[in-house]
């Protein structure tokens, strides 16, 4: 007899399962919204309803320039990202009620970007958990879910579910 989930692993498993919607060829993610053990949302990264996505009419992209600090040495990285999709945490923002995420959790393929935790600290969730860790944004997100005082972390051991997983493109 197969061991039963813990919560962690069956809400992650769902978002897993909401990323294989996903068609971007850069990443797949998946997220969900649970308050309590209920689940109320699931979303996925994808263009706009309606819209053609990347799978259709290619990627997006937009070129960056960001400043990097390293070993002290500023330096500027160019760096591009496709602008068609909406990320899977803002779809999940669009689609659930402001009171169902009042003190709900988010469980996320991958750790949000800037912009999603920053919409995310002001959703009314109190608790992000995710896979994937994102680097790029790793410190500045950390510290401000810690200002938020909302709970941040990663479930380093999970395994997603077989056929879930694509490969990422940064």
């Amino acid at each position: 007899m197969m061991a039963r989930k813990d919560w962690d692993t069956y809400f992650m498993d769902i978002a897993y399962m909401a990323s294989t919607r996903s068609q971007c060829s850069r990443r797949h993610v998946g997220a969900v919204l649970v308050q309590g053990k209920k689940l109320l949302g699931t979303a996925y990264n994808g263009a706009p309803m309606g819209v053609p996505d990347c799978s259709e009419a290619g990627c997006m992209l937009v070129e960056e320039y960001e400043l990097v600090a390293s070993d002290g040495k500023e330096q500027v990285v160019k760096k591009q990202r496709c602008i068609r999709t909406i990320h899977a945490e803002q779809n999940l923002l669009l689609f659930t009620d402001r009171e169902d995420r009042e003190g709900s959790v988010v469980y996320v393929t991958d750790q949000p970007c800037w912009t999603c935790a920053n919409m995310l600290a002001n959703s009314g969730v109190s608790e992000i958990v995710f896979h994937r860790p994102y680097p790029k944004d790793t410190d500045k997100v950390r510290a401000l879910m810690e200002q938020r005082e909302m709970t941040f972390r990663q479930l380093e051991n999970y395994e997603p579910p077989v056929g879930t997983v694509s490969e990422v493109k940064n």
